[in-house]
């Protein structure tokens, strides 16, 4: 119960915080410069400039149907979060026109800094499980049925319809290129985000004092580690391998425990991404 009052907690502030900075991002840099930073939110801003109903309203009318198409696909509660998040958005949207003032000063700054804000507020209102609706949702959605391709890049292909459009209705060929480098930074920090969650180091260790690492690893830091036996090619003495991974937070630590055990132990370290099991993400 209290585990998950506390996820909610998280969730919420988390929606409050990556709702503010989208609309941040598209209320001082994106509407100003009529950039259409694609997604619902790039077509609430063409479909502004051609009616008198404002960006916010326009955000919260598209993305009721695309909400109710999505009710069977990704169930209720994440639903749920995604209508608070379009909900926040739309809010934040209209609270923002009225008391931030627009940069317009230089569009291209605007285009960068409007994608970075979107870019890490919508990383953030993902990590939590949630979209702000639109063309994230459908990314999602997508990104079920093609998990090899990253929410980031499907985001950017959704999104380029959304800026032919925009080229349209503001018949100026700079929106679409100021709108490109909007999606293409919002995009690439958005995967930043997602991947920086479960990034994670793999250490690899050839020594031959194993027990002693193992015992040190295993026991008294708590780490899950593989044993492989091993020969060294050049002083053909037998060895062990040890596999394990470690969060960037423990790496510094684990690192120099090991060195204190073995001096002479050969290490090499990789990136991983994305882990699955036991103290990183669970498997679905």
């Amino acid at each position: 119960m209290k585990e998950t009052l506390r996820s909610w907690i998280f969730d919420v502030f988390a929606f409050i915080v990556g709702s503010a900075m989208v609309a941040a991002g598209l209320v001082l840099f994106t509407i100003p410069n009529d950039i259409a930073p694609g997604g619902v939110s790039g077509l609430a801003t063409a479909l502004a400039f051609l009616s008198p109903i404002s960006v916010g309203v326009w955000t919260l009318i598209l993305n009721i149907p695309l909400i109710i198409l999505s009710w069977w696909k990704l169930g209720f509660r994440p639903l749920a979060k995604t209508i608070i998040t379009t909900l926040l958005l739309s809010g934040f949207i209209e609270l923002f026109l009225r008391i931030l003032p627009p940069y317009s000063n230089n569009i291209l700054l605007a285009s960068v800094l409007g994608g970075v804000l979107c870019g890490v507020g919508m990383g953030v209102i993902f990590v939590r499980g949630a979209t702000t609706g639109g063309t994230d949702l459908i990314s999602l959605l997508l990104n079920r049925a093609l998990p090899n391709i990253s929410v980031g890049s499907l985001l950017l292909i959704v999104d380029a319809v959304v800026v032919v459009f925009a080229v349209f209705v503001f018949r100026n060929i700079e929106v679409a290129l100021y709108s490109i480098v909007t999606i293409f930074v919002t995009s690439r920090t958005i995967d930043a985000i997602m991947q920086g969650v479960d990034h994670a180091k793999v250490i690899y260790i050839v020594t031959e004092r194993g027990d002693d690492i193992l015992s040190l690893l295993a026991e008294e830091l708590g780490h899950g580690v593989t044993v492989l036996q091993g020969r060294g090619g050049y002083t053909r003495r037998d060895k062990h391998m040890l596999i394990l991974v470690v969060r960037r937070n423990i790496f510094a630590q684990t690192l120099k425990a090991i060195k204190q055990i073995d001096k002479e132990a050969f290490i090499f370290v990789t990136d991983a991404t994305e882990v699955h099991g036991e103290g990183f993400k669970p498997m679905e």
